[in-house]
C-alpha cells in the first residue's frame, strides 16, 4: 500500500509545474520555420544534447525494476550492456553522416535514397515505434496510483502535462524540459540508493538477501532470451530519436561527443536503477506485481519529502520519453504523411510545395500531435500493459527498419529499392505470421523459443543480401 505525506504531494505538484513553466518560457520565441520548431533551429549544443539524449532513453522506468526484481543483474546485462555497445558504433558510424544530411526524419533519408513508396512505409513503421502509448500508460498508472484517479483522467492529464508546451515550443520546449527531469531522475536514485545503503547495508546485504542467480549476468535465462534482447539492441541504428537529435546538434561533432559521454551517464543512471531493483528484491521478495517495485520500495525505505523527490523522478524519467515520442510521432504525421501529401491538404500536391510553405509544417506537427495522443490513449485503453504494448511492436517491426537505414546512409550495401520494399513487407509479415503462430508448437522447445524479432531479421537479412548479389 502506497500512501504519501502532503509534503510529497506538494513536491510532485511542484515538479509539474515546473515542467509546465520550462516548457512555455524556453519555447516562447519559437517561430514557425520548419528548421527551428522541428529541430530548435539546428543550434544544440552539446550540453543540452547530452541531457535530452540521457532523460529520454529511460522512459520504461517501471519495466526496468520489474525485469531486475524478476531477474537480477541480467536486467542491466540485456537493457544496458548491448545499447551502449551499439550507440558507440551509432557514434562513430552514423552521427556525423546524419548531421551532415540535414533532413528532419528517418523517412526523410529513406525518401531520398529509395524513393516514396520505401519512404510512406518508413514513415508508418516509424510512426508505430514511437508510439507514446506505452509511457503515457506509465505515467497514467502512476498519476492514478497517487491521487486515487481511475484511468481514463489519468491519461488526460497526462497527456496534457507533455502536450501543452510542446504546442507552443516545439524541439526547443522538448529538449529544456528534457534537460530539467535529467536532474530530477538523477537525483531521486542517487538518494534511494544512499538511503538503502545506510539503512540495510551494501553488497554484503544483497548477496545474503538475494536468490544466487540474481547476482550472475545470465541470471537463470536461456541463450535465445539473451540474444534476442541483444538483437533487439539493433533498434539503436534507427532509433528515430537519435537521429533527431543528430539533426538538431550545432554540427557533427557535437552529436558524436554528445552520444558518447552520453554513454557514461546512461552506466551511471543503470547502476543506480539496477542497485535500486535488486535492493528492493532483497527486502520485498514477495511482491505479487514487481511492475510496482520501484514505488513499493520507496514506500518502505523513504521518509517523507524523499518519497516526493522519488516519486518526482519516476515522474520524471517517463515524461522525459513521453514528450520525445510524442513529438516525433507527431513530426511523423506532420512532415511524412500530411507535407508530402499522403494526405492532400486544399487539393495541393506534394512536388508543388516552396520554402516557403515548410512554415506550415509546424501546422501540421500540431495536428499530428493530437491525433497522435489520442491514438495513444486508445491503445493504452485496449492494450493495459506495457510490456506487451513493448514486445509486440518491437518484435513485429524493428526488423523492417534496421537495414534500410543502415544502408540508406552505406552506398555499398544499398539494393534495388523494389528489393528493398519487399524486404521490409516480409520482414514484417514474417514476424507477425510467427507471432501468432508460434504458440502452435509449445511441444516443440527450440520452434518455441524462436521469438518473431529473429524470425523477421533473417528474412530481411536473406533479402538484402540477395539484393545486393544482383545490384552487383
Amino acid at each position: 500500500m502506497v500512501s504519501f505525506n502532503s509534503i510529497d504531494i506538494i513536491i510532485i505538484l511542484l515538479f509539474f509545474s515546473s515542467i509546465l513553466v520550462i516548457g512555455f518560457y524556453s519555447g516562447r520565441k519559437t517561430t514557425s520555420q520548419a528548421d527551428d520548431y522541428l529541430l530548435s533551429g539546428r543550434k544544440v549544443g552539446l550540453f543540452l544534447f547530452i541531457l535530452t539524449n540521457v532523460s529520454t532513453w529511460y522512459g520504461g522506468i517501471l519495466g526496468v525494476g520489474e525485469f531486475t526484481y524478476r531477474y537480477g543483474i541480467v536486467s542491466w546485462f540485456t537493457q544496458g550492456f548491448p545499447y551502449y555497445i551499439f550507440a558507440l558504433l551509432f557514434a562513430i558510424f552514423f552521427a556525423k553522416k546524419i548531421r551532415e544530411a540535414s533532413l528532419f526524419t528517418i523517412p526523410d533519408k529513406l525518401t531520398e535514397v529509395y524513393g516514396k513508396k520505401v519512404g510512406l512505409l518508413s514513415a508508418l513503421i516509424v510512426f508505430i515505434l514511437v508510439s507514446p502509448a506505452p509511457y503515457l500508460l506509465m505515467t497514467a498508472s502512476l498519476l492514478s496510483l497517487l491521487f486515487k484517479i481511475s484511468i481514463l483522467p489519468a491519461l488526460i492529464i497526462a497527456l496534457i502535462l507533455s502536450i501543452a508546451y510542446l504546442i507552443k515550443g516545439g524541439f526547443r520546449a522538448n529538449i529544456y524540459a528534457d534537460a530539467l527531469q535529467f536532474f530530477v531522475m538523477f537525483a531521486g536514485f542517487i538518494l534511494i540508493v544512499i538511503f538503502s545503503t545506510d539503512t540495510f547495508g551494501g553488497f554484503n546485504f544483497l548477496t545474503e538477501n538475494l536468490p544466487r542467480n540474481h547476482l550472475t549476468l545470465t541470471g537463470n535465462t536461456s541463450i535465445t532470451f539473451i540474444i534476442v534482447w541483444f538483437l533487439i539492441a539493433l533498434w539503436t541504428f534507427a532509433d528515430p530519436g537519435f537521429h533527431q537529435r543528430c539533426y538538431a546538434a550545432k554540427n557533427g561533432n557535437v552529436a558524436v561527443k554528445g552520444i558518447i559521454i552520453s554513454i557514461f551517464f546512461w552506466a551511471l543512471f543503470d547502476f543506480l536503477t539496477t542497485t535500486t531493483g535488486l535492493f528492493s528484491r532483497a527486502v520485498l521478495p514477495n511482491l505479487t506485481n514487481p511492475v510496482l517495485s520501484f514505488p513499493l520500495y520507496a514506500e518502505k525505505v523513504l521518509p517523507a519529502g524523499v518519497k516526493g523527490i522519488f516519486y518526482a523522478a519516476l515522474f520524471a524519467t517517463i515524461l522525459s520519453t513521453l514528450n520525445s515520442f510524442l513529438f516525433l510521432s507527431g513530426t511523423t504525421i506532420g512532415r511524412d504523411f500530411i507535407y508530402r501529401g499522403v494526405v492532400p491538404l486544399n487539393g495541393t500536391k506534394p512536388d508543388s510545395f516552396t520554402i516557403s510553405k515548410e512554415s506550415k509544417l509546424k501546422s501540421y506537427t500540431i495536428i499530428g500531435l493530437f491525433i497522435s495522443g489520442i491514438l495513444a490513449i486508445i491503445l493504452a485503453l485496449l492494450i493495459p500493459s506495457v510490456i506487451e504494448i513493448w514486445y509486440t511492436i518491437g518484435s513485429l517491426f524493428i526488423p523492417a527498419i534496421i537495414l534500410p537505414v543502415v544502408s540508406a546512409y552505406y552506398p555499398k550495401i544499398r539494393i534495388n529499392k523494389n528489393y528493398l520494399l519487399i524486404e521490409m513487407v516480409a520482414a514484417i509479415s514474417a514476424s507477425t505470421i510467427w507471432y501468432f503462430l508460434r504458440n502452435n508448437f509449445v511441444s516443440h522447445q527450440l520452434l518455441a523459443e524462436v521469438e518473431p524479432m529473429l524470425v523477421g531479421l533473417f528474412l530481411a537479412f536473406v533479402i538484402h543480401i540477395v539484393g545486393i548479389y544482383y545490384r552487383k
